[in-house]
């Protein structure tokens, strides 16, 4: 029983560590680009209506943790990635407002 208990607990934590990765005060920092540095805001996307698991799922972003995932321009353009929703439709195209995400 003890041990049950144990599972439900470490399970519970992942979890809650798991929904608050980028929580709508706070932003990640991309600096491997040539083109300049990218910032994530979860607050904007939060303002937007969009959730963690709307991004955060097999499809997009299957993984959480910052790193984890190579992000490019050739995946974003294709409609994949942060170009799933950048497209020009959904939100601003990632093809022709680079200076929307970039920053020199």
């Amino acid at each position: 029983m003890k041990k049950i208990v144990l599972l439900l607990c470490v399970v519970t934590l992942c979890a809650v560590t798991a929904a608050i990765a980028v929580p709508a005060n706070r932003s990640l920092n991309y600096d491997k680009s040539a083109m300049g540095p990218v910032e994530f805001s979860g607050k904007i996307h939060a303002e937007a209506g969009y959730k963690c698991g709307d991004c955060h799922n097999p499809n997009l972003f299957a993984k959480m943790k910052q790193g984890s995932v190579e992000i490019t321009m050739e995946k974003i353009y294709a409609g994949e990635q942060c170009g799933f929703c950048h497209n020009g439709e959904t939100a601003f195209a990632a093809k022709t407002s680079c200076n929307r995400c970039h920053v020199k």
